[in-house]
């Protein structure tokens, strides 16, 4: 939200209205829903490709000689180890080991970095950085008004973008970025996204971001390609069992709660913030397991939602996180923290509490959808 209470708006903004979008508030961004309907924006992620802005995501700079080691510190992941041009998923904690969001972390080049963090917790991680750049001689940016970001995402979208660049995206890997240009217009590629698809994310200046929806729509238009919202985008991370920050991350809970004790480096050199409370949670989750992150596939046509009991033998044993009908599957599926005892895939007798009916679900193993290599 602008520091005068209105929503803020992407460079897209017009272009989204004219496309008929519903619009909504979210983090403080007027941001694209839908445009027709979801679940056929969302079946063409899965066989064709979308077209999304995600404009509202957070872009951090850090610079200097101890960029590198000041991100150690701040984060807990290696960030130091990460090669120039790639990228890497870590999160950011508090000193008591809670998650102040999950980040992505781009090594543009020797000294210079670019963190995203999710929008809803840009500043949040903007004034954590900028705190913890104490005494380390680097420079902490705020560039969430320097970029554009547009995504084009699903089994088509290399072809899209190989019709309009001559950067090598054949030798661009899961997780690395590269300079290039994009239908004439400068920017940075980088081979992500949220969608369980192959895709690509987009970091352009806004004055270009117009121009680029354009140019991928018109290279798209033979084989596909719509434009997408956020509704869709969640229903897509769902299936591919990503976490979202506020339901399967929160603050009171660690990277070991979650289940992704794997991103925190305790081998990297030097102190950061949160290692002695990690060090306490991983013994702790050892010893005494917490929660496991399932899925949840109906039986019916109920759709759960986060904050509804999963239940067992009349038993609270867990809490859905996540919850939504999924197109690729036809069934309504969940994610859930549920005790270790009923985290077996086939565990029999797990059901949610939907206004008080229990109703029957199938516990599996997260994704719920991997993609055909």
């Amino acid at each position: 939200m602008s520091s005068t209470g209105e929503l803020r708006h992407t460079a897209l903004d017009a272009l989204h209205r004219s496309l008929g979008a519903t619009m909504t508030d979210f983090a403080g961004w007027d941001m694209p829903l839908r445009y027709g309907s979801e679940r056929d924006e969302h079946l063409a992620v899965r066989t064709k490709a979308g077209l999304f802005d995600l404009s509202h995501m957070g872009e951090i700079t850090v610079t200097g000689p101890q960029a590198a080691a000041l991100l150690d510190y701040a984060l807990v992941g290696n960030i130091g180890g990460v090669k120039p041009g790639r990228a890497r998923y870590t999160m950011i904690c508090r000193a008591d080991g809670g998650i102040l969001d999950d980040l992505i972390v781009y090594r543009l080049g020797e000294t210079e970095y670019m963190v995203v963090a999710n929008a809803s917790n840009a500043q949040v991680v903007l004034d954590a950085l900028t705190e913890r750049a104490a005494g380390f001689d680097a420079e902490v940016r705020d560039d969430r008004d320097a970029y554009a970001l547009l995504a084009v995402q699903g089994p088509q979208s290399p072809g899209i973008l190989k019709s309009l660049t001559d950067a090598d995206l054949d030798g661009l890997k899961y997780y690395a970025g590269l300079p290039g240009t994009v239908a004439g217009v400068p920017a940075l590629i980088a081979r992500t996204g949220y969608t369980g698809e192959d895709g690509f994310e987009l970091f352009v200046k806004p004055e270009h971001a117009v121009e680029l929806w354009q140019a991928l729509t018109k290279a798209g238009e033979g084989v596909g390609l719509v434009p997408c919202g956020l509704s869709c985008r969640d229903t897509l991370r769902l299936e591919a069992g990503m976490p979202l920050y506020g339901h399967e991350l929160t603050t009171s809970l660690t990277p070991f709660d979650a289940g992704l004790g794997r991103v925190v480096k305790f081998e990297k050199e030097g102190d950061f913030v949160g290692r002695e409370a990690l060090r306490e949670a991983a013994a702790r989750a050892e010893q005494n397991p917490p929660r496991v992150l399932v899925g949840l596939i109906a039986e019916g046509r109920r759709v759960p939602r986060a904050g509804y009991a999963v239940v067992a033998d009349g038993e609270v044993i867990g809490e859905v996180t996540s919850g939504a009908p999924s197109p690729t599957l036809g069934k309504p599926i969940a994610i859930a923290y549920v005790d270790p005892a009923h985290a077996a895939p086939g565990t029999s007798g797990v059901g949610v509490d939907i206004r008080g009916s229990h109703e029957p679900y199938e516990v599996v193993a997260l994704p719920f959808y991997k993609r055909q290599k």
